[in-house]
């Protein structure tokens, strides 16, 4: 009896040891813009394990927000997507802590005024440009903290320029208040959550959210359009860097980018910045074949 415990004990452990378990050594982590939660989260992360066997680890934030965390010390990953190449160039350099080498625009993303279809003014956007329906009174409006978030700066660059094309010298005021306006001003994880529950009547978003998430959404004219242009690279410090190239590897395979079209996001060929010669070799050859 002893011996077919012993046995059985074995077999499990075996068994254990020869499943695709995720071990740590065979995590990805990935710390992407808020925007991506949805795509990361039910998509992309997903169909990652499925096709390497290997665990996708997400966590979502403004991406100014995620770039302080790294350089504070606070937070480390294997891969980082941000919404803009600025992020990624405040973490290069050795003045900046030399926490990226390199990196890779691969997608872009346009920002749109969405709506909560039950609204009370979704009516009136159906009808009435954009700033009109964001200045009456009562309507609840959500963006991104413009410091922590390149949504939230485009957001006030947009508003800021449609002042001047619509010839409304206080517009921004009247419908975003302060820079920090702690009535409008949301963590980008959050935002969608609060349109969807009702606690907004408006925000802005990116393409991606909005079609992902079948909200109703506005696109603003052309000389006001603002997007955001996805970057992608591994951290100089990541402790996966085999599996953290393989991530990559799958965002920009045919599979990787035919998800993010899936999702709303516009696919553009890769462009590098920065030291081509700290790109992993299966990496570069990735982005050769995606031009």
């Amino acid at each position: 009896m002893i011996r077919k415990l012993v046995t059985a004990a074995a077999l499990v452990a075996g068994a254990l040891s020869a499943a695709p378990a995720f071990a740590q050594g065979n995590t990805v982590n990935v710390l992407y813009a808020g925007s991506l939660v949805n795509l990361m989260e039910r998509s992309v992360g997903p169909a990652f394990e499925k096709e390497t066997g290997l665990q996708f680890r997400g966590y979502a934030a403004g991406s100014n927000k995620i770039a302080n965390e790294i350089k504070g010390k606070l937070r480390r990953g294997d891969v980082f997507i941000s919404a803009s190449p600025k992020v990624n160039t405040s973490l290069m350099g050795a003045a900046n802590g030399d926490h990226v080498s390199w990196y890779v625009n691969f997608a872009e993303s346009p920002l749109m005024i969405g709506y909560n279809p039950k609204s009370k003014f979704a009516a009136d956007f159906k009808t009435k440009r954009w700033d009109q329906v964001l200045q009456e009174p009562g309507i609840r409006i959500g963006r991104t903290d413009p410091k922590l978030d390149p949504k939230g700066a485009f957001t006030v660059e947009m508003v800021t320029k449609a002042a001047d094309l619509y010839r409304q010298p206080d517009l921004v005021q009247k419908t975003l208040g302060d820079t920090e306006n702690p009535a409008q001003v949301l963590p980008e994880e959050t935002l969608v959550g609060r349109l969807q529950s009702g606690q907004l009547d408006a925000g802005f978003f990116y393409s991606t959210e909005t079609s992902d998430l079948k909200i109703p959404a506005i696109r603003p004219a052309p000389e006001l359009q603002a997007k955001a242009s996805y970057t992608l690279t591994i951290l100089n410090d990541a402790q996966n860097t085999a599996g953290a190239a393989r991530f990559v590897n799958f965002l920009l395979s045919a599979k990787g980018r035919a998800l993010l079209a899936e999702h709303g996001v516009d696919v553009v060929k890769p462009a590098v910045a920065g030291s081509t010669e700290a790109i992993p070799s299966s990496v570069q050859a990735m982005i050769d074949a995606a031009r």
